[in-house]
C-alpha cells in the first residue's frame, strides 16, 4: 500500500554543505558549537533551490519517460543507464504533476519578489509539461458501476495501473483505490489555483464526489454515522491515507464556494430509522467544510496513537474483512464491517496530510482547537519521525525504506504549511533542507540522488536503481523550500 540539538547560550550557525541554516538553541539535542558558520541569503538559496528543483524534474522526464506517450516506467539506474520494464502506478505519475505544480508555485513566488529569471526561463514551459501530464493521466482511466452506501452510480475514475488506450483501464474492486483519487484532487486544485482552468476545478470535484461517495453513512445503534473511507471500494479496512489527503482539498473547495450560492447533491441515511437513503440539495461551501471537519474528527478519534501521530488504518474487521450489502426498498446497498482496532506502523504521511488539515481548517473556522492539534502535531511527528546521528553525525535521519521517501514529502509539506500557525515549527523544514543538501554534494550521479540521502548509493547500484518518483519527491521538496524561504519564514 501506499497504503536535538544541545541548548546553548546563544543561537548557532550551521553549514548545510553549499548553504547555511540558522538554528536556535531551544532544540533539544545537540549539534557541535565548533561547526563553521556560513550565512547564505535566503533568496540566494530560494532561488538554488528551485534550480535543483527543475533540474531534478527535467532528469526524470528524460530518463523515465517515453517521448511519444509519455509512458512513466517506474526505476531508472544510472549507473547503469537502464530503464525498468515496470510502469508507473498512477500514484507515482501523481508524483510527477505534484512536482511540477510545486516548481510552478515556487516560479510565481519568486517573480512576485523580483526573482524574474527563473520564472521567465520556466514557467511556460512548466504549464506546457502541467498539460502533458494530465493528457497522459488518462491512460489510467476506466469506467465502472458502483454500489455504495448510499446509491448506485456510474463513475470514470483512475486506475492503479496504466493501459494502451486511454479511458480503457479496469477500475472494478481492487483496482482502483481512494486515496490515488485524493492525491490527483490535491493537484488538480493546486493547478487550478495556479492556472485558472476551469477543466482542472471541474475534474477535481468529480472525483471528490466519488471519494466522498465511499464515506461510509451507515448509522450504529445511536444514529450516529459510523464514518470513515475505506482504502478503497474494493476494501472495508479505513486507512489513515484514505482519509486524512481529503481534508485540506475540501477546505480549498469549501473557500472556493464561500459566499457563493452553488448547489450539491447531499447523500446520506435516515438517522432515525436508520436505513432510508436520501438525497437533499444543500450549499457546497458548508457541504465540503463539513466533510473535511467529519473527516478531521474520524480519523483524529480512530487513529490518533499514544505517541501524538497516526496509526496506518481501522482493522480487526469482525468477524472478518468482507465488503457487506443490505436491502432496503429492493435497492441494494454497501452496509458498515464492524472495524475494532487501529493497527499497522504510523508513516509520516499520516501525520503530514493532517497537520495540513489541521492548518487549513483553522484558517477556514478560527477554531483553537485546530491550532492546538496542528502545533502539537508538528512536535510530536518530529520527535517520532526524526533521528539525530543515526547515519551522519549532526543530521536527522528518516526512514527511507519502501516508499518511506515519498510519505516523508508529505510532512514536510504539513510542516511548510503549520509554520502559519508556530513559526518555531518551520525549524524542523532544515533538516529536509540540509538532507537534501548533503546527498546532493555527496552522492549526486548525472543528475540522480539516491533513495537514501544520507548513506548514499548502496545496492542501488547493481540493481534497478531509483524510484521515479523519489526524483519527483527531491525537486518537491527542493520547491516547497524554496517557497517557504520566498515567503519570508525562514
Amino acid at each position: 500500500m501506499k497504503c536535538f540539538f544541545m541548548a546553548i547560550s546563544s543561537t548557532i550557525a550551521i553549514s548545510c554543505a553549499s548553504a547555511a541554516i540558522v538554528l536556535p538553541s531551544r532544540f533539544e539535542m545537540p549539534l557541535p558549537v565548533s561547526v563553521e558558520a556560513k550565512v547564505e541569503h535566503p533568496r540566494s538559496l530560494a532561488a538554488r533551490n528551485l534550480e535543483r528543483s527543475v533540474d531534478l524534474i527535467d532528469v526524470a522526464i528524460a530518463s523515465y519517460f517515453d517521448p511519444n506517450t509519455f509512458e512513466m516506467r517506474r526505476f531508472y539506474n544510472p549507473f547503469t543507464k537502464a530503464k525498468s520494464d515496470e510502469r508507473a502506478s498512477v500514484w507515482m505519475y501523481t508524483a510527477g504533476i505534484e512536482a511540477v505544480n510545486a516548481v510552478l508555485s515556487g516560479l510565481k513566488a519568486a517573480r512576485e519578489r523580483g526573482e524574474n529569471d527563473l520564472y521567465d526561463s520556466h514557467y511556460a514551459r512548466y504549464l506546457r509539461l502541467l498539460d502533458k501530464f494530465y493528457a497522459g493521466a488518462d491512460y489510467y482511466l476506466g469506467t465502472f458501476e458502483l454500489v455504495s452506501y448510499t446509491q448506485s452510480k456510474v463513475w470514470s475514475v483512475y486506475a492503479v495501473d496504466r493501459v494502451n488506450k486511454k479511458g480503457q483501464a479496469n477500475v472494478t474492486g481492487v483496482l482502483n483505490v481512494y486515496d490515488d483519487q485524493m492525491w490527483l484532487i490535491r493537484e488538480l486544485l493546486d493547478s487550478y489555483k495556479l492556472t485558472g482552468k476551469r477543466a482542472f476545478l471541474q475534474k477535481a470535484e468529480y472525483l471528490t464526489a466519488y471519494v466522498l461517495d465511499g464515506w461510509d453513512a451507515t448509522r450504529d445503534s445511536n444514529g450516529k454515522e459510523n464514518g470513515g473511507i475505506p482504502w478503497g471500494p474494493g476494501y472495508t479496512t479505513k486507512h489513515a491515507c484514505s482519509n486524512g489527503p481529503l481534508i485540506s482539498p475540501l477546505v480549498w473547495l469549501h473557500e472556493h464556494y464561500k459566499g457563493k450560492s452553488d448547489k450539491i447533491e447531499h447523500h446520506f441515511i435516515d438517522e432515525r430509522d436508520r436505513k432510508t437513503r436520501r438525497v437533499v440539495l444543500v450549499d457546497k461551501q458548508q457541504y465540503y467544510l463539513k466533510y473535511a471537519q467529519a473527516i478531521y474528527d474520524w480519523q483524529k478519534e480512530s487513529l490518533l496513537n499514544a505517541e501524538g501521530v497516526y496509526a496506518d488504518m481501522m482493522g480487526g474487521c469482525v468477524p472478518n474483512c468482507d465488503i457487506r450489502y443490505e436491502q432496503v426498498d429492493g435497492q441494494r446497498y454497501r452496509t458498515n464491517t464492524p472495524l475494532t482496532k487501529p493497527v499497522g506502523k504510523a508513516y509520516t504521511y499520516n501525520s503530514g496530510t493532517m497537520l495540513s488539515g489541521a492548518v487549513d481548517l483553522y484558517r477556514a473556522t478560527g477554531e483553537p482547537k485546530y491550532a492546538r492539534d496542528g502545533k502539537e502535531l508538528a512536535r510530536n511527528s518530529f520527535r517520532q519521525f526524526a533521528v539525530l546521528g543515526k547515519d551522519v553525525a549532526d543530521y536527522y535521519s528518516f526512514e527511507t525504506t519502501g516508499f518511506n521517501n515519498w510519505f516523508n514529502g508529505i510532512l514536510l509539506r504539513g510542516y511548510h504549511e503549520a509554520a502559519a500557525l508556530d513559526t518555531a515549527v518551520g525549524d524542523y523544514l532544515m533538516a529536509f533542507q540540509r538532507n537534501l543538501d548533503y546527498g546532493f554534494d555527496h552522492f549526486h550521479q548525472e543528475g540522480f540522488l539516491p533513495t537514501d540521502l544520507l548513506k548514499g548509493w548502496t545496492e542501488e547500484k547493481q540493481r534497478q536503481g531509483v524510484e521515479g518518483m523519489f526524483m519527483f519527491t527531491y525537486a518537491s521538496q527542493y520547491a516547497v523550500l524554496a517557497k517557504h524561504q520566498l515567503e519570508g519564514h525562514l
